[in-house]
């Protein structure tokens, strides 16, 4: 590569890394943020006594499962 090459590659990479890696952290605290608001709503509203958060979202997902296989057969 000639000298212009390399650092036109260089300059690329170095752009394109941290366009990557604002759009990661963008992602991250988003989804992060969204977990916060799933979890405290999952607490608030569908927990039961004595059941934790993952239990709680596992009962659900198996309460909506077993809700459209009985509405398929409708």
């Amino acid at each position: 590569m000639t000298k212009i090459e390399d650092s036109v590659v260089k300059g690329y990479k170095k752009i394109e890394d941290s366009v990557v890696g604002g759009y990661k952290k963008i992602e991250d605290s988003v989804v992060g943020g969204y977990k916060k608001i799933e979890d405290k709503f999952v607490d608030q509203f569908l927990r039961k006594e004595d059941e934790t958060i993952e239990e709680v979202k596992k009962r659900v997902m198996k309460e909506q499962k077993e809700t459209l296989k009985k509405n398929k057969k409708i």
